[in-house]
């Protein structure tokens, strides 16, 4: 090997090992990380926040841990005041987030505008899912609608899978008279949600890195990022944004019930 090396002059090596220095770079950053420079530049410097929203709020599990909600309550995002707050309740038939009632509790004594979100898990009996989330969850006049996370296809055919969605939709329906939300990433929507029996129901939409929503359809809530940074909760958490004005967003809550 070192032979044939000898053949060339030494300013040939010197070019050729250049170009692939090159080459190696603009394949690094055109593959890995331009797909995902808005990601990088919201770990490791600030995140982005699209501009034109001024109703802002984030969405949070176990994974943020313990929560200072004296902070939270008077914490804003992009300079508007957070407003809302999804809570993860349930997955599964089975699986409740070990943070889901001190949240579920302290956002509403926080002056926040609640909702509790099911995780779907696909393969597990539908009906299952929506009873479990009813058994455990339950809303009040003031709070966001119920929301399904459907982010997984699983074994599922998509036939299978939109069944199975529709089930758990209809079932908590019938609970609390409203139209659950349904969250779900901006591809998965397009490849499994987009047929005509989910038209009706309100879109939460998560689809990061951009600085606009690229879905054409009709949404109310969009996920932008899930590397937010707000005050009263450690490390990151996703941020999102509200399709309207504060106005909207009351009368989207769950109203009071009629005499």
């Amino acid at each position: 090997m070192l032979h044939f090396f000898r053949r060339f002059p030494a300013w040939v090596l010197w070019l050729g090992g250049l170009l692939l220095i090159a080459a190696y770079i603009f394949f690094f950053y055109h593959f890995i990380v331009s797909p995902f420079s808005f990601r990088w530049r919201a770990i490791y410097g600030s995140p982005d926040y699209p501009e034109g929203y001024d109703i802002r709020g984030i969405d949070i599990s176990h994974y943020q841990e313990r929560i200072n909600w004296e902070k939270l309550r008077n914490a804003s995002i992009a300079g508007a005041p957070v407003r809302f707050v999804f809570i993860k309740a349930t997955e599964g038939v089975k699986l409740m987030d070990d943070n889901f009632n001190e949240n579920f509790y302290l956002s509403r004594q926080s002056d926040l505008i609640r909702g509790a979100y099911h995780f779907f898990v696909p393969g597990a009996d539908a009906r299952r899912q929506a009873e479990f989330y009813l058994h455990q969850v339950h809303l009040e006049p003031g709070d966001l609608p119920p929301v399904l996370d459907v982010e997984k296809k699983g074994d599922l055919t998509p036939q299978q899978l939109r069944r199975d969605v529709k089930t758990w939709l209809d079932i908590v329906e019938r609970k609390y008279g409203v139209k659950p939300i349904l969250y779900t990433g901006y591809k998965f929507k397009q490849d499994y949600l987009g047929t005509p029996e989910f038209n009706e129901y309100p879109f939460w939409i998560a689809h990061y890195y951009v600085d606009e929503l690229e879905y054409k359809g009709q949404w109310v809530f969009w996920q932008h990022t899930d590397c937010g940074k707000v005050s009263g909760i450690q490390g990151f958490v996703d941020c999102n944004i509200f399709n309207g004005n504060l106005s909207d967003l009351i009368r989207f809550t769950l109203p009071e019930p009629e005499e």
